[in-house]
């Protein structure tokens, strides 16, 4: 299990549980097709853990070889909103997006190594 699949798990429990209540609260929580923002954050870094190839697709069930430049194409989307959300999120959005960002450019940097094998064929 790569490091960023825990983080799925984690940030929805916390979002449902713990939201805490701040400047933010004025504004709604969801949009009006009912997706958060964390919903969102953690659907782009599930598709950028398909395109690494850590996980199978959700259409075809299918895990497939490591698409990097998708992968980075995500990893890129995240820091756009990063930048673009900046002064706008709540404590808690700030955080799960930042260590979303922290875990996916750290597997971005281990995908581009040379895979070692232990028997070479």
């Amino acid at each position: 299990m790569r490091p960023y699949a825990s983080i799925r798990v984690s940030a929805m429990t916390d979002h449902h549980h713990n939201h805490q209540h701040d400047e933010h609260d004025d504004q709604p929580e969801h949009a009006a097709d009912g997706i958060s923002f964390a919903a969102f954050v953690l659907s782009l870094a599930h598709t950028a853990a398909v395109h690494f190839g850590d996980i199978p697709d959700p259409v075809t069930g299918q895990t497939t070889e490591a698409n990097l430049s998708a992968a980075q194409q995500m990893i890129d989307i995240l820091s756009l909103i990063e930048s673009k959300t900046r002064g706008n999120l709540t404590a808690e959005e700030r955080q799960l997006l930042e260590q979303i960002l922290y875990e996916l450019r750290l597997r971005f940097v281990e995908a581009q190594k040379p895979q070692s094998r232990i028997i070479t064929p």
